[in-house]
């Protein structure tokens, strides 16, 4: 069994998820917000999503963890490295519930996660897959440094493929 690992970065806690978190995280999923994931989701596929998002830390050595505000305690997103049959390639992807957008903080957690991917995670490659209309998560993809890779296999024909290390 893996270890999931916390993070301390200068304002969050990238920690294990909790049956608590369900509730924030399935709230997204379920509305318009998800779209460019696929969504809205039904419960059903949203709880599926959330429990692949935790087992996969057993299953693979890297999968998602929850952003926390130090200062509050208030669980403001979800950064991870999701693996398995449905990617390619492992891929780091990142989401903000509505009141944290805009403040930096997929920015701050994906470094701190892209960077323990690479240290102590040991993967050898890294990418994000981003839907093109998605202009904020290219934009943060580029900020975090990554670059196009059109040659990449991609789980949609559509999405765009975003290399941090290979």
């Amino acid at each position: 069994m893996t270890t999931v690992p916390t993070i301390i970065t200068e304002r969050l806690l990238l920690r294990p998820m909790t049956a608590d978190d369900w509730e924030p995280y399935s709230a997204l999923m379920l509305s318009e917000r998800a779209r460019y994931m696929g969504g809205p989701f039904s419960v059903k596929v949203a709880w599926g999503m959330f429990c692949a998002d935790h087992a996969q830390w057993d299953l693979f050595g890297a999968g998602a963890l929850m952003l926390e505000d130090r200062d509050t305690r208030a669980c403001l997103g979800q950064v991870g490295i999701n693996s398995g049959p449905l990617f390619p390639e492992k891929e780091i992807g990142w989401l903000v519930f509505p009141e944290a957008e805009g403040r930096g903080y997929a920015f701050e957690a994906a470094s701190a996660l892209r960077d323990w991917a690479r240290t102590v995670g040991r993967l050898n490659t890294l990418v994000s897959y981003v839907d093109p209309q998605n202009d904020r998560s290219r934009r943060l993809a580029e900020r975090l440094g990554a670059t196009l890779d059109g040659t990449a296999p991609r789980p949609d024909p559509t999405d765009l493929v975003y290399r941090h290390f290979a």
